[in-house]
């Protein structure tokens, strides 16, 4: 895989995921809550919160696709950030029976994340 191509792609990748984050997360919630959602019913001023944040975050993607290798801080950002959210949620899927949908979920969809743009992401150049 080619430099070139590998930009390319991080590119295309980065506009998925920030679309993704930012239109996305609320619908998969609503769609599928025992694998997004971690909340009873009725309303979660936790989902809103984080709804929130991953919406921002998904516009900064979308910036960042113009222009990866600017964005680079950002990226990785996102990559760890997204190891970390999904390494606590995995182990918090085991608190409980109504908690397991979420390593079909969310859990791999953030570990998936990481590590296409960890792969696509290319090493920085001195």
């Amino acid at each position: 895989m080619t430099d070139e191509f590998k930009l390319k792609a991080l590119s295309i990748v980065l506009v998925l995921v920030g679309l993704t984050f930012l239109l996305g997360i609320w619908p998969l919630t609503q769609l599928w809550p025992s694998g997004w959602s971690w909340h009873a019913e009725g309303r979660s001023y936790y989902l809103e919160m984080i709804i929130s944040i991953y919406a921002v975050l998904g516009i900064f993607l979308l910036i960042a696709a113009r222009d990866p290798l600017a964005h680079r801080s950002l990226i990785s950002f996102t990559i760890w950030s997204s190891v970390a959210h999904g390494g606590v949620m995995a182990i918090q899927s085991f608190d409980g029976e109504h908690n397991m949908g979420h390593l079909l979920g969310d859990v791999p969809a953030l570990f998936i994340v990481a590590i296409v743009l960890a792969i696509l992401t290319p090493a920085k150049q001195s």
